[in-house]
């Protein structure tokens, strides 16, 4: 096998099942430190163990892929991961409108996002690193996302779209988190609230409608902030009026995210139904703060499957030019 491919694989394996970052970022290392070596330089063990980002574990699986064979370590992890979630819907998904890359708290760099997403069949990815208030997560400012948006305007071509965006804060007022001017540029706004998720229903609730209002959204966020599993631990979700907000989406052509990742699994299952009922679009996002969780949008299909969800209704099943249409919408 491949030791590259190996180390990748590993680490992409890693990311899906949201292992701790410091492994899959010392597998990614790996790989990257033996990029462009020949088959001679591969097997000089001494030398190679030198080497710079090279440690016991992965330079075990270098030599058993030398060895042609697939790595235990890699092969214990595909099992674990057995068969993705599998749905008739997944098929019909052409991109996703949020994930994050190392400019704010994702694990790597744009291009291997880009590499992902392209390896996925994705037609488009929305790159949608975090706001400034957002100081934990290593929110853009202004001016970082403006040089952010020189870099992603580089990354398109060959059937594949990467789009300027961004998960902005929701403000505890229901205003947004970036320079208005800014937010006009990019071509994909997720809203989201990650403070205050405990404030009364009352307040929560013209937070949310109040940003979904604002005529910069696209994409309303993980909308209760609940935590089902996972090593964070859980969190309940917000309380409000979810009948509002959801109308207020559907007024506003604001699409509900359905939320991929496992640990969220947000909105809750009844409020999908009353999302559908409201006459809401929905975007299945992957939330993807590393390449392997850009593959976590099979969980998200299966559960909008599962809800009833027409593709026709769900933006992320939508071609780019459509797309576009959407989001440049009068508001």
């Amino acid at each position: 096998m491949n030791p590259y491919e190996a180390l990748t694989e590993i680490a992409t394996l890693l990311e899906r099942e949201r292992s701790s970052r410091y492994k899959s970022k010392a597998f990614r290392s790996a790989a990257d430190a033996i990029v462009g070596l020949t088959d001679e330089q591969l097997r000089d063990s001494a030398s190679l163990r030198r080497r710079k980002g090279i440690g016991d574990s992965t330079f075990g699986v270098i030599q058993e892929a030398l060895a042609g064979g697939v790595p235990a370590y890699l092969a214990d992890l595909r099992e674990r991961a057995g068969v993705q979630v599998a749905s008739q819907l997944r098929p019909l998904l052409r991109g996703d409108l949020h994930s994050h890359s190392d400019w704010s708290d994702g694990l790597t760099s744009i291009d291997l996002m880009v590499a992902a997403a392209r390896a996925l069949g994705h037609e488009y990815l929305a790159l949608t690193d975090h706001s400034p208030r957002l100081r934990v997560a290593n929110g853009l400012s202004p001016e970082r996302l403006r040089e952010q948006f020189e870099v992603v305007a580089g990354m398109s071509g060959d059937g594949f779209t990467l789009l300027p965006g961004i998960e902005v804060d929701i403000l505890d007022d229901g205003s947004l988190d970036q320079e208005p001017e800014m937010l006009d540029r990019l071509e994909i706004v997720v809203a989201s609230a990650h403070s205050k998720l405990r404030m009364e229903r009352g307040p929560m609730t013209r937070r949310l409608v109040a940003a979904v209002s604002n005529p910069h959204v696209d994409v309303l966020g993980h909308v209760t902030g609940r935590l089902v599993e996972g090593s964070r631990g859980t969190r309940p979700q917000s309380t409000f009026d979810a009948e509002r907000v959801f109308e207020a989406c559907a007024a506003h052509g604001v699409a509900v995210e359905i939320n991929s990742r496992p640990e969220r699994q947000d909105p809750p299952d009844e409020l999908i139904a009353l999302a559908l009922e409201s006459g809401c679009l929905f975007s299945i996002d992957s939330d993807a703060h590393a390449p392997g969780q850009l593959s976590l949008i099979d969980h998200g299909a299966e559960r909008a499957e599962r809800a009833g969800v027409p593709a026709e209704r769900i933006v992320t099943t939508w071609d780019l030019a459509r797309l576009r249409d959407w989001t440049s919408r009068s508001r």
